[in-house]
């Protein structure tokens, strides 16, 4: 049997036991994280438990989201309108409302490239002067299948030290700033950290960490849209304390720029350099991307957590997360991994 064929056998399992399980009480999750990562992570979640919280970074500086950053002095709304499209139901309600927010104007004028979510995100910000009464009306407008906060209640801008960021110099490390260029930077990041220093929290996503049975961080770009809130320090210290389980969930592959030649036990590495006193429960990684198992279990174990290796990625080769295979790893990690509780 070909991988692609066995894949989509894997996928026809998934589905299936997706759609038979019972729905009795469900588990309380909160996401963190940005970007098509936190995106993908919202598809599976949504289609398991109905009580789901995504917790989604505000440093991103490029695009749409930074101009109306630099003109309006907003939070970058881009990462919160791509997390409040992700919980968009399968309806047509739904991904009529997805594919709507998600469009871009293309023009000769100022309107060019802009998200019609990010728009209307920011129209109901100054409308309303509150940024989570606003992201709740329009997650009310979409469907949404959860609930949508910023990590923090200030733009942060992210800020790297790469070494080898100039070829000629390559034992040379030097600050790199702007979220969108920390993404791309060549050289390898050695650390990153957020201006402001000592960001406010958002009151209710603090809430909803402590509050929750399960909380997932990644996937999505490590330095940039994952580590990022463990640099919010009152959002760190509720992970740090809360009851609830947590998920390190891992990329299918390295980022261009960002991780580049990273292996999987590297990303629990990095991450643990910057949050020291943070430990985890799972961490989930696809069955294909881990070519050394006994490593990243070590790694793991440094972090307090055990690993489950699973088939995630889409089947057709291409190096993204299906929906299906990852709300059933997800799902299984609940139920093996959780406490006993009324979703068991």
């Amino acid at each position: 049997m070909t991988s692609r064929n066995l894949r989509q056998r894997r996928l026809s399992r998934a589905t299936a036991a997706l759609s038979g399980r019972k729905r009795g009480a469900q588990p309380k999750v909160v996401a963190l994280g940005g970007g098509m990562g936190l995106s993908a992570s919202l598809t599976a979640l949504r289609r398991i438990t109905g009580d789901l919280t995504a917790v989604v970074t505000v440093a991103d500086d490029g695009g749409s989201s930074g101009r109306l950053r630099e003109e309006l002095g907003v939070l970058p709304p881009g990462d919160l309108r791509k997390a409040l499209a992700a919980l968009c139901g399968d309806d047509e309600w739904g991904q009529t409302w997805a594919q709507v927010i998600q469009h871009r104007f293309e023009s000769k004028g100022d309107l060019h490239e802009h998200a019609v979510g990010n728009l209307l995100i920011v129209a109901l910000w100054e409308q309303l002067g509150d940024h989570v009464q606003a992201l709740d009306l329009v997650g009310k407008l979409l469907g949404a299948h959860g609930r949508v906060l910023p990590m923090s209640a200030v733009p942060l801008e992210l800020q790297a030290l790469v070494k080898g960021h100039d070829p000629q110099r390559p034992e040379d490390t030097v600050t790199v700033r702007g979220q969108a260029t920390v993404a791309l930077t060549p050289g390898e990041v050695q650390s990153v950290h957020v201006v402001p220093a000592d960001p406010p929290a958002v009151p209710e996503a603090v809430a909803a960490v402590l509050d929750a049975d399960w909380v997932v961080l990644g996937p999505g770009s490590w330095f940039s849209s994952v580590i990022p809130h463990l640099l919010v320090p009152e959002l760190l210290d509720a992970l740090v304390t809360t009851k609830a389980r947590k998920v390190l969930s891992l990329n299918l592959a390295p980022q261009p720029g960002e991780t580049d030649g990273f292996s999987p036990q590297r990303h629990l590495e990095v991450l643990g350099r910057h949050a020291p006193k943070l430990a985890m429960d799972v961490v989930l990684a696809d069955l294909a991307a881990v070519p050394d198992r006994e490593s990243l279990a070590d790694a793991a174990q440094r972090l307090g957590a055990a690993v489950e290796l699973a088939p995630v990625a889409s089947p057709d080769g291409v190096p993204i997360h299906d929906p299906e295979l990852l709300a059933a790893a997800y799902d299984r990690i609940f139920r093996m991994h959780g406490r006993i509780g009324p979703w068991r």
